[in-house]
C-alpha cells in the first residue's frame, strides 16, 4: 500500500493542476502582505461556510469583509490565479478521494 501511495503522490505532482498551484504558491509566498490577505480570506471563507451550514446565516461584518477581500484578491492576477489553481487542485483531489472510497465500497460522496 505504501508503494501505491507513493506512486499516487508522484503522479499527482506531475499534473498540470499541481504544477500551476505550486507556481502560483511560490509567487504568493514571496509577499508577506499577500500571504496575510489570502490567510484572512480563507479564514473568512471557512467562517462564512460554517455559519451557512449550521443555519446561522452570514454575519454582516464577516460577509462584508469577505466580499471586499474577494474583490481585492480576484482583481489581482497573482492571487486570483493562486486561488483558482488551488480550487482546481482540490477538485481533482476530491475526485480521487471519491474514487478511492467507491473502490472501498464506502458511501462518502464528496461535493466537487
Amino acid at each position: 500500500m505504501q508503494e501505491a501511495t507513493k506512486k499516487l503522490c508522484e503522479a499527482l505532482q506531475q499534473t498540470a493542476e499541481y504544477r500551476d498551484y505550486r507556481q502560483y504558491k511560490t509567487e504568493i509566498d514571496q509577499d508577506s502582505a499577500i500571504q496575510a490577505l489570502v490567510k484572512e480570506y480563507k479564514r473568512l471563507q471557512m467562517t462564512v461556510q460554517m455559519r451557512m451550514l449550521s443555519g446561522q446565516g452570514m454575519d454582516d461584518d464577516d460577509g462584508r469583509r469577505f466580499q471586499q477581500l474577494s474583490a481585492l484578491l480576484f482583481a489581482d492576477p497573482r492571487t486570483s490565479g493562486y486561488l483558482l489553481a488551488e480550487m482546481r487542485l482540490q477538485q481533482m483531489m476530491a475526485g480521487i478521494f471519491e474514487q478511492i472510497t467507491r473502490a472501498a465500497g464506502m458511501d462518502m460522496p464528496v461535493p466537487v
